[in-house]
């Protein structure tokens, strides 16, 4: 199914499957009542994106059981075509020493020096994508939507 920009919509699944594709988001969320973005490394585990933030860091402060938006994309320039996933969910610090323990065995690492103190999880509640299609496909796509025929 297309939207009516000519993006694919990507099924749940799909969406899903490209999480675990890239190692780069962006977060989104509230920081003295303004959005505020973030680019983070971070892994799936348990269907949960899992972020490592260092001591002291605002979206560790901002980020406690507020509503958040994460979104990663790939994009060729060279062939035109891409996609982009976004999960909207509540995130939480993780404060529990068993769950800790079963994170720290985990690829993630904070890209910043000092301490890492807090992973932050974010449960996905709604999540959607879109795929730019390669430029064949979009043509083909295009040229069927013209052929529909028009409503009076």
């Amino acid at each position: 199914m297309y939207d009516s920009e000519g993006l694919k919509i990507l099924t749940e699944r799909e969406c899903r499957e490209l999480l675990g594709s890239v190692p780069l988001g962006r977060i989104v969320y509230t920081d003295r009542a303004l959005p505020a973005v973030q680019p983070v490394n971070f892994v799936m585990a348990g269907g949960e994106v899992v972020i490592l933030t260092s001591a002291g860091s605002k979206l560790a402060a901002a980020a406690r059981n507020a509503v958040v938006a994460f979104e990663i994309d790939q994009f060729d320039h060279e062939i035109t075509t891409g996609w982009s996933v976004v999960i909207i969910g509540h995130a939480r610090v993780i404060a529990e020493d068993g769950e800790i323990s079963r994170l720290r065995d985990l690829p993630l690492r904070p890209w910043t020096a000092g301490e890492p103190a807090h992973y932050i999880a974010i449960t996905p509640e709604l999540i959607s994508g879109r795929r730019l299609p390669t430029p064949k496909k979009q043509a083909q796509t295009q040229k069927t939507k013209n052929q529909e025929p028009k409503e009076a």
